[in-house]
């Protein structure tokens, strides 16, 4: 998992895909944060996506960086928790000014159920990652 997210801590951004009445929806991410042994994400309970998320739970995230790319599939489960609501904002201080932890907008989610496959131009091999 921790190679998982120094890729995408690298990428900056990466490609969110939910869906919704059937139609996929993709849009720019920028948050990752590990806590407490699981890696997370962040939105706002206010977003579509939010709302996406919650009818399906199970979505994709891919970011290129150098030649590689990592699509991660998984489930997301989201994490009321002040600590961790506080720890992704410890993590990224620019979202302060539009979210709080506990303001009952700030949402974090970590994955379970998640495979991460590496993949490149250069090689047919993928490298994949489970947690």
């Amino acid at each position: 998992m921790d190679e998982v997210y120094e890729f995408f801590k690298k990428a900056g951004i990466y490609y969110l895909a939910t869906v919704e009445d059937g139609q996929p929806r993709v849009r720019p991410f920028g948050t990752v944060d590990i806590y407490d042994g699981k890696l997370y994400i962040q939105t706002g309970l206010s977003k579509e996506v939010s709302k996406q998320i919650a009818a399906n739970p199970r979505v994709e995230i891919c970011a290129f960086v150098e030649g590689v790319w990592v699509r991660l599939a998984g489930t997301l489960v989201d994490d009321s928790s002040i600590e961790a609501q506080t720890h992704m904002l410890e993590a990224y201080p620019t979202l302060r000014d539009r979210y709080a932890a506990g303001d009952g907008n700030n949402q974090v989610l970590y994955f379970t159920d998640a495979t991460a496959t590496f993949s490149s131009f250069a090689s047919p091999e993928q490298k994949v990652v489970t947690f």
